[in-house]
């Protein structure tokens, strides 16, 4: 950058520039409702009029306006000339004539009277004729489709382009790319009764796109439209996504993995059943708990995996389920089951790492053995490591999916509803369900206080450390009231001792500022509440966190327990 540019850092304010603002206005009155004002006569209606006419020219020599269909009344075409001199007018008010043109000439389509060709090149026109108005294009046609009253055309090959070529291959390549999370994708099968269809918004705006030859000169226009065009196409119920990825594909084959790519994100983006088979494969094949996948060895490189691509032997691959969930997260529209969901799936990976790790049998034969107490321990470490890793995944994924209000959430709602709510054991009594249990509170404490990190931090640097007191606090009076007895809980109590033991373990060791931020009086229950399990140094340490305010508690807990060392 040169060094004799200057960047003002004083504040802009758009009343300083009354056409922009006056363009910006009519935007989102564009994007909020449809049309309507345009009076014969006008200055508008003369622009509007003579857009159309430049755009569709063949149409116009029959004498009729497109106009007609929005404003009531018509106008005889003009000349070439008069056109032309009609739209010697300042860029601004032909950006303010472009909404009602759109709709003029979308009208006249779906009513017939407009050919879908005609539609598409002359949209190209008016682009071409005043580049800025794409903009006003691509936002307009992008609120008709989301505005939904425009009826589905046929993508039939005839009056608009057909996928057919290319729709068989996108749907097994989408199959091969979500072949590791046991999704079951949607059928294309498209013909006879089931023909491929689109909103007409969504298909002009795309029919508009296929028109620009792949040059320099029309890249800024694909570099615009393009995104747009994904995006809504994304937001559309499938399978469009698919159909419009088929019809790029055809024309740029180099584009064709990206394409199918996008149009394999679009699985998740309307079904929730598929979100959580997606969420499930992310455990399972960190954990390397399903040994029939591809990925049965666990770690971070299963999750993530090693790219995708028609380029790969063999064709395209398989897509490792993280780098699925993270380009498919920010479309989920509803994430608030995402909590429960996730907090779910970490109790089951638990039980899972249980049952191939503690099986009662593996358990009884070390105590047979001879040095069967150290392999035990060895045993119950490796379980802890998995547990460890299965709580930060999950904490990774509620931070990823929802941040800091997600996060909120979890521990104010969905963590309190959890210990509160009847689970049944999946196990039949006996040790190694007692330490399944105990693995359980403690990847919740593992899992929970990671997601305190990530929200707040460790320190009181952040400014969402503001937001820690109350719902850390609120927490921990729950906690308190819990072991008070005024709670009755429905959870196994060795998950529940195992998760508040773990939890302020963690505190205490990992986020002692986390403390100052709790109620003296919370900070005293629970420490009463350790001391009766047993857990004096720990409630000792827990007091001595708490500053000037916890020092007499402090001071008479030392009173308590110094019988208890004489």
């Amino acid at each position: 950058m040169s060094k004799n540019l200057n960047i003002s850092l004083e504040l802009i304010f758009m009343d300083s520039f009354p056409k922009l603002k006056s363009w910006y206005r009519q935007h989102l009155e564009c994007i909020a409702s449809t049309q309507s004002g345009l009076v014969q006569g006008t200055t508008v209606f003369q622009t509007v009029d003579a857009l159309l006419n430049m755009m569709f020219r063949k149409i116009s020599k029959g004498g009729q306006s497109l106009t007609s269909t929005t404003s009531g009344s018509g106008s005889a075409a003009s000349g070439g000339e008069d056109v032309s001199m009609k739209l010697k007018v300042p860029a601004w008010d032909v950006l303010e004539g472009a909404p009602y043109v759109l709709d003029a000439a979308l009208t006249a389509c779906a009513h017939g009277k407009l050919s879908p060709r005609d539609l598409a090149t002359g949209l190209k026109d008016l682009a071409d004729f005043l580049p800025a108005t794409l903009a006003t294009i691509v936002s307009y046609l992008s609120a008709e489709v989301t505005r939904g009253i425009w009826k589905p055309v046929f993508m039939n090959g005839t009056d608009w382009p057909s996928p057919s070529a290319n729709l068989f291959m996108v749907e097994q390549q989408i199959k091969k790319i979500i072949a590791a999370t046991g999704v079951d994708v949607p059928s294309l099968a498209i013909g006879g009764s089931s023909p491929a269809m689109l909103p007409l918004p969504l298909a002009a705006l795309v029919s508009l796109t296929i028109t620009y030859k792949l040059d320099k000169a029309s890249e800024r226009f694909i570099v615009l439209v393009g995104p747009a065009l994904s995006s809504l196409a994304e937001s559309c119920p499938w399978p469009c996504m698919p159909i419009i990825a088929s019809l790029w594909a055809q024309k740029v084959k180099r584009w064709s993995d990206f394409l199918v790519f996008s149009a394999s994100r679009t699985v998740f983006h309307h079904d929730s059943d598929a979100v959580v088979q997606l969420l499930r494969s992310c455990f399972t094949s960190t954990l390397g708990i399903n040994p029939a996948t591809i990925y049965s060895n666990g770690g971070v490189g299963a999750l993530l995996g090693h790219g995708f691509g028609s380029h790969f032997s063999g064709g395209m691959s398989a897509v490792a389920p993280g780098i699925l969930y993270l380009r498919v997260h920010r479309s989920i529209r509803n994430i608030l089951y995402l909590t429960e969901e996730i907090l779910s799936l970490l109790m089951s990976s638990v039980r899972d790492i249980g049952r191939s790790g503690l099986s009662r049998e593996k358990l009884e034969k070390l105590k047979k053995a001879k040095f069967g107490l150290r392999y035990r321990q060895v045993s119950l470490g490796a379980a802890t490591t998995r547990v460890r890793l299965a709580a930060s995944l999950g904490a990774s994924l509620v931070w990823l999916s929802g941040g800091l209000s997600l996060v909120q959430l979890l521990i104010k709602e969905t963590l309190p509803s959890w210990f509160l709510s009847t689970h049944t054991p999946d196990r039949d009594g006996g040790e190694p369900g007692d330490l399944v249990a105990m693995l359980g509170g403690y990847a919740l404490a593992y899992f929970v206080v990671l997601c305190g990190t990530f929200a707040w931090g460790v320190d009181s640097a952040s400014p969402a450390s503001k937001r820690r007191q109350m719902v850390l606090g609120a927490h921990l009076e729950f906690l308190a009231s819990a072991i008070d007895g005024k709670i009755s809980l429905g959870c196994d109590y060795a998950t529940w001792r195992a998760y508040v033991t773990g939890f302020v373990s963690l505190m205490v060791g990992c986020a002692q500022k986390w403390v100052l931020d709790v109620n003296v009086d919370v900070l005293k229950r629970l420490s009463n509440g350790l001391r009766q399990w047993n857990e004096e140094e720990l409630a000792m340490a827990l007091l001595g966190l708490g500053g000037v305010k916890a020092a007499a508690a402090a001071a008479e807990l030392v009173i308590q327990i110094r019988p208890n060392y004489q």
